[in-house]
């Protein structure tokens, strides 16, 4: 059973049918691409070529009114087959303009003949035809991009028979193209055919790039004047500067009139800047109550931006008196003297701005354009199609359906696809390009359903993260990642990744997404150049942030991120985000605990491995190999020039060896790496438990207990290291005078005979002691084991 779940939840080679029938372009190291002034664009040649019937209604002139009304409320319908798709409708309006396409996909196609009709909406009864063209599917020309759109021609309304003219003409353009062309984005498609209204915005594809962040870091100095309510006492006074939904608090000053600070707060802020910073300066009157002193609002833009660690010039700002600009505006001249703050702020362009996690980081750019390199590749993915998906929702009174759409994000430009309505293998064969400017960078694959379609759809329970809290949320289906670094530089790996996701009930594949993804070399030098320099701009290191401000700062980066690009059309919802940011994967979990851990000592166990065979040589386990180890020592020993070289040389061998066992696909999700197949239920259900905890006490505080005892055992580890190493001070530090006396003889002792005896002849005898046969070694420990084992630590010190 578990060598099944290994075997299913592996990656899977696949050989799609791409790059075969897509017209050819310019061959460049194995990659099809073209240039296009300073920016890469990618021809279709890593997905398979799908044929679609577009229809593009422009618009209509001359059409005749309603006898009785006086009046025409046009829409044009689109009907192929079995499909059928409407333009909005215009009200009172005879030359209406729609501007709307209409895709029909070619293996769907069940009809000779595309029929475009012209209808009055009427509130009451049926809608009134008012004419339709007609076309031949078999002499509708083909379109091939880069070619140009093909332009929309007028054309006469005729009766249902065709056989008479009516008042009236259509603009339209017909013509047979393929997922390349630039209609496809925003076209209506006949999958969709069951979706209305704007209902439709939400199953098409769309490019999404996230706002320009930026740090805004503001240095309180100190403030003047400073005259609280109560003119009886000296203030307590602090800052409170605000920036959106963002709040920060200086500590509070020593009682005076003038206090100081000299305190950073750091901001995240977003282009275009739609919030102000509010800096209020508030008087603690008792532990619980503040009063506000005075205050001031300040527009982003109008402060200075700087793209390295240069001095930004101070400015002094005089302080409104709270409600006395609302109340008492007209009094104001009669201010004489008022309260004055000392601010430096400035907007940090040297910073790249962390909305994601290092770990997995698609972007190290600084905010300022003006620091950014060239690019040193690109990288080209195409989303082929999903299959195996499970059932994420009900419909249809009790039948299991899922809406899929992928969502890909690297660097600033998201791309969502299209949605495909109630299937289980979805098929997108869709296209992507980014520029990479850092090849040790993670591109992040999402597949959701979209639960966003129709008011009727309930989510399945346990379908993956589905809605919670009574308003639908599109459901997690699973997620890859790559990272480019472990990319073989212009081939192409196609594919099949497996989507998992853990749940309270242990890890589940929800199915699986076929990827064809290639990096293309732009500049093999650029990319030597890279691994030599820091991940993140020089900002960082200079000037770095705390650990909680990066945890901060993130994590309103991320709210900004998914606030800016909700308002898109289709919205690119909060829950999808942070699950590509991976909002919570700094959460302690038992299960991450355990992953960490060992994954520690799977690295240790190469040392152990060392000294494991180090120790069966000392013990002539196998004689052969100790007489071996033995000429080698004597070798080194009479040679010492000849060390260095001989490690670098192992090293070398090692690695033409391990050539041959490199790996031949990008990494993918590893459940046992994770940790996940072995989880206890419970553990699993601690880790999707809210914060603060939302279980009964009973539960809270046996998992308080358990966190105690595993608490403990780090405790103890972290303790014994600890103790080493005051061991090794004690050395010298003359805690234990009778210790450090023999210590200092011990070294005295050696430095005489180190002068006086040749290195190459002590280096000998220490390596034929540590090498000796096992009947001259004594199982009693050494005597500088026991030496440094009685030498005293501060353990005693401790409560």
């Amino acid at each position: 059973m578990a060598n099944s779940s290994q075997e299913e939840f592996k990656l899977k080679d696949t050989n799609p049918q791409i790059g075969e029938r897509w017209p050819t372009g310019d061959m460049r190291g194995g990659g099809w691409w073209r240039m296009s002034g300073d920016k890469f664009t990618s021809t279709y040649d890593l997905v398979e070529q799908m044929h679609y019937l577009y229809v593009r209604v422009v618009k209509a002139k001359d059409l005749p009114t309603n006898a009785i009304t006086g009046s025409c409320d046009p829409y044009a319908e689109v009907k192929l087959g079995n499909y059928k798709g409407a333009t909005r409708h215009f009200e009172k309006k005879t030359n209406p303009e729609w501007k709307q396409v209409f895709a029909f996909s070619k293996d769907k196609i069940q009809s000779s003949v595309i029929e475009v009709y012209v209808r009055d909406r009427e509130m009451v009864g049926r809608d009134d035809y008012l004419g339709k063209v007609v076309f031949d599917l078999h002499e509708v020309p083909t379109r091939v991009p880069p070619d140009s759109p093909l332009a929309p021609q007028w054309y006469r309304l005729e009766d249902l028979r065709g056989e008479t003219k009516l008042r009236g003409e259509i603009m339209l353009a017909v013509w047979m193209g393929t997922q390349a062309d630039e209609a496809f984005p925003e076209a209506w498609h006949a999958d969709a055919a069951s979706i209305h209204g704007e209902n439709v915005y939400n199953t098409r594809s769309k490019v999404y790039v996230s706002p320009k962040l930026w740090y805004l870091r503001v240095n309180v100095i100190e403030a003047q004047d400073v005259q609280p309510n109560d003119r009886s006492r000296i203030p307590e006074a602090f800052v409170k500067a605000q920036v959106g939904n963002q709040v920060l608090k200086t500590k509070i000053s020593p009682k005076s009139t003038n206090p100081q600070w000299n305190e950073d707060l750091v901001f995240v802020a977003a282009e275009p800047f739609e919030e102000q910073l509010v800096i209020t300066v508030e008087d603690r009157v008792q532990p619980s109550k503040d009063e506000v002193v005075g205050r001031i609002s300040l527009p982003l833009h109008v402060f200075e931006r700087r793209l390295d660690h240069r001095p930004v010039h101070t400015t002094w700002f005089n302080l409104e008196k709270f409600g006395f600009g609302i109340l008492e505006a007209d009094k104001r001249k009669e201010l004489k003297f008022a309260t004055r703050i000392h601010l430096r702020v400035c907007l940090e362009g040297g910073y790249h701005v962390l909305d994601e996690s290092t770990m997995y980081i698609s972007d190290q750019r600084p905010t300022a354009r003006q620091l950014w390199k060239h690019p040193v590749g690109i990288l080209e993915v195409g989303i082929l199609s999903a299959q195996g998906l499970l059932p994420m929702k009900m419909k249809d009174g009790g039948r299991g359906s899922t809406d899929a759409y992928c969502v890909a994000k690297y660097g600033q430009k998201w791309v969502r696809t299209r949605t495909i309505i109630d299937s289980f293998n979805p098929k997108w064969n869709e296209q992507y390009t980014w520029e990479v400017y850092d090849p040790c960078t993670v591109i992040t694959l999402g597949v959701f359903d979209n639960c966003h379609l129709s008011g009727g759809e309930k989510p399945r329970p346990g379908g993956g993260g589905g809605a919670s809290g009574g308003s639908a949320k599109d459901s997690r289906i699973g997620k890859v990642r790559i990272r480019l670094s472990t990319l073989e530089m212009d081939r192409i790996y196609t594919h099949s990744y497996p989507l998992l996701v853990l749940q309270p009930s242990g890890v589940k594949k929800m199915g699986e997404l076929q990827l064809a993804v290639r990096f293309t070399c732009l500049s093999l030098a650029n990319i030597i150049y890279l691994y030599g320099h820091p991940l993140l701009p020089k900002m960082h290191y200079i000037h770095p942030f705390t650990v909680n401000q990066i945890d901060s700062l993130r994590y309103q980066a991320m709210n900004i991120v998914a606030i800016r690009l909700g308002r898109a059309e289709p919205p690119l919802r909060k829950e999808v985000i942070e699950y590509m940011l991976d909002v919570d994967s700094h959460m302690w979990s038992m299960r991450r605990s355990k992953a960490n851990f060992f994954r520690i000592m799977s690295l240790l166990s190469g040392v152990l491995t060392v000294s494991r065979w180090l120790d069966e040589v000392c013990h002539w386990k196998n004689p052969i190999t100790s007489v071996l180890v033995h000429v080698l020592m004597l070798i080194l020993i009479w040679y010492p020039e000849l060390i260095l070289p001989t490690v670098f040389l192992y090293m070398f061998l090692i690695g033409i060896w391990n050539y041959r066992f490199r790996p031949r696909h990008p990494p993918h999700m590893d459940t046992k790496l994770s940790w996940a197949e072995a989880a206890h239920p419970d553990e699993l259900d601690e880790e999707f438990d809210t914060f603060p905890t939302s279980k009964p006490h009973d539960v809270a505080r046996m998992r308080y207990d358990r966190l105690r005892s595993v608490a403990g055992r780090i405790q103890t580890v972290v303790g014994d290291i600890a103790t080493q190493g005051e061991r090794f001070q004690s050395l010298l530090s003359w805690r234990d005078p009778r210790a450090t006396s023999l210590f200092i003889v011990f070294c005295l002792c050696a430095a005489v005979v180190l002068y006086v005896t040749p290195f190459k002849a002590l280096a000998v005898l220490a390596g034929l002691y540590m090498l000796r046969h096992p009947r001259f070694r004594s199982k009693m420990p050494s005597v500088p084991s026991n030496f440094f084992k009685r030498l005293p630590a501060k353990t005693d010190s401790m409560l």
